[in-house]
């Protein structure tokens, strides 16, 4: 071998010594201080219907960014249709039966009504002054006491007749009873509740985003029976992302919930800002007992840090990012 391109197998081993070294310092350097290293986490949306049915319809892709409102999915809704469409027939039918009553009887039964009263007051307008004759004829001993009884049971008789009339005339412009028209309401209410859940099951079938998002997955296809409370899609809102980092404890009394602090991603050259909403009451990594100072300098908080939508919708769960902020007294 040429000794002037290889080196000797003494110096060879010298400098890799020097470069395991040199490793190992560079190892046990303290991390640069406001400075950590963190991932962006993503917290899932999962939809799903709690309802079980066939999948008509995926309305979006994996990818795909939706905005609130949007259609997701259907299922199969023929039976729940079908429920709500009678609940709405059965309510209306409460409802005219309710009406009916408030009305009281036909016109035609009311006229007959009348028409009989006004026979009554006919008959009444000739037993009265009959009885009146029959009475001034009895003291002149004209007629018999049993004609005088005749006619006073007469003029009675159709007095009574009136009045019977009249009562049912009003009875009839009054309508039902009042505990008939309040177990017609009571009726009204059961069915409209009902209908209520009816209309509710009718539009479980159908699964919109509650805000925007982006389609992280779709978990079934089209033609596949879905059980119920099964995901169909899942979503991720820009507001559940965020990154998560770990915070010497040598440094966590500096930060506070709502600091900002700078995120930064491999190839974006500017850092995207941020702000602290949490961070973790307890220590993660503790060593088992803790004796000496190089032991506690092991500990680390976890922080987590959010974003403004349009900011949160440029990263991606899994993503290693920095995170830096400014150390008290710089």
């Amino acid at each position: 071998m040429n000794g002037t391109s290889l080196l000797t197998a003494p110096c060879y081993r010298t400098v890799l010594a020097m470069l395991v070294v040199a490793g190992l310092l560079a190892g046990c350097a303290p991390a640069e201080s406001g400075r950590v290293q963190g991932y962006v986490e993503g917290e899932f949306v999962y939809i799903a219907s709690p309802l079980a049915g066939k999948l008509m319809s995926l309305a979006v892709q994996r990818g795909a960014q939706v905005h609130a409102d949007q259609l997701l999915f259907s299922l199969e809704s023929t039976a729940e249709t079908a429920l709500r469409n009678t609940a709405e027939r059965r309510v209306q039918q409460a409802r005219d039966t309710l009406e009916d009553l408030n009305k009281g009887k036909r016109p035609s039964e009311i006229a007959s009504i009348a028409a009989q009263l006004e026979q009554a007051k006919a008959a009444l307008q000739f037993s009265e002054p009959e009885f009146d004759r029959m009475e001034k004829l009895l003291k002149s001993k004209a007629t018999s006491k049993q004609e005088y009884d005749q006619a006073r049971a007469t003029r009675d008789q159709d007095r009574q007749r009136v009045t019977q009339l009249e009562a049912d005339l009003s009875t009839a412009k009054l309508g039902a009873r009042p505990d008939q028209i309040a177990a017609a309401k009571d009726d009204i209410r059961a069915l409209e509740a009902s209908l209520a859940k009816a209309e509710w099951d009718a539009s479980q079938k159908d699964q919109t985003a509650l805000e925007a998002g982006l389609v992280f997955d779709t978990l079934f296809r089209e033609g596949e029976w879905v059980a119920a409370g099964r995901p169909v899609v899942i979503l991720l809102p820009p507001r559940n992302i965020k990154v998560r980092a770990f915070v010497p404890q040598t440094e966590i009394a500096t930060l506070h919930q709502g600091d900002a602090v700078r995120v930064t991603v491999d190839g974006v050259a500017q850092p995207f800002n941020g702000k602290i909403s949490y961070i973790s009451p307890r220590a993660e990594y503790t060593p088992p007992v803790i004796y000496s100072q190089e032991s506690r300098n092991k500990l680390v908080f976890m922080i987590e840090i959010v974003f403004e939508p349009d900011i949160a919708a440029k990263l991606h769960p899994g993503q290693p990012v920095d995170v830096s902020w400014k150390p008290v007294g710089k």
